[in-house]
């Protein structure tokens, strides 16, 4: 089964291909070394490429949260100057160590830390579409499905009023992909010959970062609102080395 750049569940019935962050846990619990080294190289592609583009553009939870954010209810501008660096702790713990050092004792592998107990994607798209279908799944639900539908509820309901708090705070593919938007081969330019720092990008951010002074931030998704909001055209998304 092929990855998807996004954050994608492969445990939803209609699901046609697998969750990147899913196949690098099965990687470092020992599981399947074959599907992790392909999901590595597959992440180290899309981020080099792109950066966060994926997040903007193809990730279902992203998505999710755009939807929610336009549900008419007052709303919290925030920069999260400090929740934003917990999805980077999510990718090191959840995804990379307690995978590869938190072994079953019956089995001597790990476990998919992240998928099992925190993935909100699992939870809306996999597991209650599972559930909603099978009497007998059901019957079976226990105290972890409880944990990660509270924790699910609690996401989306932060997420109506935060623009997209789950991906801002504790997606560790978001995380990932952040350290290539610098270098990424697509990333967003400001043309400084025409830019006059009106601040007009900066206001029409909904992730309080300022395009005209650091167009290639870590937490920006490549949404484009900057761009569509300069006047002077001065802000576009292009490929590395091009006019």
């Amino acid at each position: 089964m092929f990855c998807t750049p996004g954050l994608n569940c492969h445990s939803c019935p209609a699901a046609a291909v697998s969750c990147p962050v899913g196949a690098l846990q099965l990687f470092f619990g020992g599981v399947s070394h074959a599907a992790g080294l392909y999901a590595a190289g597959f992440l180290l592609a899309c981020g080099a490429a792109t950066g966060r583009l994926a997040c903007g553009y193809v990730c279902p939870m992203g998505f999710l949260q755009d939807l929610l954010y336009k549900i008419k209810t007052p709303k919290k501008i925030t920069r999260m100057k400090f929740a934003r660096y917990l999805k980077y702790f999510v990718l090191a713990v959840f995804v990379v160590v307690l995978p590869l050092f938190a072994l079953n004792d019956l089995s001597g592998l790990g476990e998919p830390w992240f998928c099992k107990y925190i993935c909100p994607s699992g939870t809306i798209l996999g597991a209650l579409p599972l559930l909603a279908a099978n009497d007998f799944l059901r019957g079976m639900a226990g105290a972890i499905f409880i944990f990660k539908a509270s924790l699910a509820a609690c996401f989306t309901g932060a997420s109506v009023f935060v623009y997209r708090f789950f991906c801002r705070a504790f997606c560790p593919l978001g995380a990932f992909y952040s350290l290539f938007n610098g270098a990424a081969l697509v990333r967003m330019r400001c043309d400084k010959s025409v830019c006059d720092s009106c601040g007009d990008c900066a206001a029409a951010c909904k992730l309080k970062i300022e395009p005209f002074k650091a167009p290639n931030a870590a937490e920006c998704i490549r949404c484009g609102d900057c761009a569509a909001s300069c006047a002077k055209k001065a802000l576009a998304l292009k490929i590395s080395g091009t006019k």
